[in-house]
């Protein structure tokens, strides 16, 4: 599987400039794409699933221009929209089952076990029989994800799919979509939440206004943040001091005031210890400090 999208624009009528001349490509696994809201990753999404034509450029899979073999490729996509909606007066499993024969599975007892099969993989199997408007939030969600791959698609796009979980219902969904991401699919996880782009990613995209500012592998972004992460150890008046020259990421009380994680250009003045960065350092250092440079120069 090979997705390439190509010089793509995507201009509204009100004149917002969504996307800026997008080039990336990527196969197989897990592809996160980041960026803050409003950075034109909902706009990505729907053009690669076709909901939505862009103003210009083009998308392939496996070589296909997505807009001219429509009809063919959706059935190789399944869609997990940030607004994801059901019909309130279905159970789960009957949401479930009208989404199976959407996605072309025509034979109603292979239906209903393929049915079955994903509430278990996704721990609704017993909660089948609730209203689906019943259900949390974490586990409609769930039922999103369920119905994004019912019919056994080879690429999958989750929008946001995070957004409004607890930390328990985030850590399931995201080890779901990295088990889904050994079997020889795409999965495309669209997310401005930072954590959401772990390890599991081979490849990562981020996007400010429109525009592609980094692709790689996630590893490669933390690179940029080497030698930029402190953790300090404040008084109160330090720390005061410290939040009107640094980027605070993390803030910890302790007996002698505040233990504080900051990224910068420089050593800080205040008594520092370099550490190891991690993504979302590197997300933070990236997108104020070297995005912030490269556009000054």
């Amino acid at each position: 599987m090979k997705i390439e999208i190509q010089g793509l624009n995507m201009i509204y009528s009100n004149g917002n400039h969504a996307l800026k001349d997008i080039n990336l490509e990527f196969g197989t696994g897990m592809f996160g794409l980041l960026g803050p809201n409003g950075a034109g990753k909902s706009s990505l999404m729907r053009i690669i699933v076709t909901l939505m034509k862009p103003t210009s450029g083009a998308v392939f899979i496996d070589g296909k221009d997505i807009q001219k073999h429509r009809k063919e490729l959706r059935k190789m996509l399944g869609y997990l929209p940030q607004d994801f909606r059901f019909f309130t007066s279905l159970k789960t499993w009957e949401f479930l089952d009208y989404s199976g024969s959407l996605a072309g599975l025509r034979n109603k007892k292979e239906r209903l076990s393929e049915v079955d099969r994903l509430l278990d993989q996704v721990g609704l199997l017993e909660a089948r029989d609730r209203q689906a408007n019943r259900l949390s939030g974490g586990m409609k969600r769930r039922l999103g994800i369920a119905q994004a791959l019912i019919g056994k698609p080879r690429i999958i796009v989750v929008d946001e799919p995070t957004t409004g979980l607890d930390p328990d219902e985030r850590i399931r969904f995201r080890n779901i979509l990295s088990q889904l991401s050994q079997n020889d699919v795409t999965i495309i996880l669209s997310t401005h939440i930072v954590g959401d782009i772990s390890s599991t990613c081979q490849g990562m995209a981020l996007l400010n206004r429109g525009e592609l500012v980094f692709s790689g592998p996630p590893e490669n972004l933390i690179k940029h943040a080497e030698g930029h992460v402190f953790k300090l150890h404040l008084t109160p008046y330090e720390y005061e001091k410290a939040k009107e020259h640094y980027d605070v990421i993390s803030t910890i009380p302790v007996e002698t005031g505040w233990e504080v994680q900051v990224v910068s250009d420089e050593v800080p003045e205040f008594n520092s210890v370099s550490i190891i960065p991690n993504i979302e350092d590197a997300y933070v250092f990236f997108m104020e400090h070297k995005l912030h440079a490269d556009l000054i120069d």
